[in-house]
């Protein structure tokens, strides 16, 4: 019994300094998203910035393109998709785009969602996944892990802050209503 209870204090204390790091880091990340002049800036923030919040192997932004997926940019221990265009039919990022709501998986190979043949010569076992924008959504910002993980609900939301501060950039910038026409 002291082992389980020692356990469960470790395991929050843990989460007691990840959420208070997490929460100083989306500080940094809001503010320099409340000063950024242009797209390339906020791509680089909030990828730079998804990743480390939930300690993700890698993290992408992604736009609406039309009807396709576009992988703008992202910060990765290998770059598997930046500056490709995906169906939106046929991606997790679209389908968080069309459905507006987060979504985490933690097993790729056990997801309907996930085209396998996709990832198989990649790293990632599993991802979590929000739109930017909750009405509407304009894009989807992506981390994904090395390792089967579930995302916890505290990870979702800050990644869901993290796309809405992603989300009034955009919009400061005049960028949201030319994304949303398309």
């Amino acid at each position: 019994m002291e082992c389980a209870v020692r356990i469960s204090q470790d395991n929050s204390s843990h989460e007691s300094e990840w959420r208070s790091r997490a929460i100083g880091l989306m500080e940094k990340a809001r503010d320099a998203l409340a000063q950024a002049q242009d797209l390339n800036t906020i791509t680089a923030i909030v990828r730079t910035a998804a990743r480390t919040l939930v300690e993700a192997d890698g993290a992408t932004f992604v736009l609406k393109d039309g009807d396709k997926c576009y992988y703008v940019d992202e910060d990765a221990i290998s770059l598997l998709w930046k500056g490709k265009r995906f169906p939106i039919s046929e991606c997790v990022s679209g389908w968080v785009m069309m459905n507006a709501i987060p979504t985490t998986i933690p097993d790729i190979n056990k997801d309907d969602r996930i085209l396998t043949a996709a990832y198989r010569s990649t790293f990632v076992k599993s991802l979590a996944m929000v739109p930017i924008r909750q009405s509407g959504p304009i894009g989807a910002i992506g981390t994904y892990w090395a390792v089967t993980r579930q995302a916890t609900n505290a990870e979702i939301e800050i990644l869901q802050e993290l796309g809405q501060a992603t989300s009034a950039a955009l919009e400061r910038l005049g960028l949201i209503d030319a994304m949303s026409s398309q």
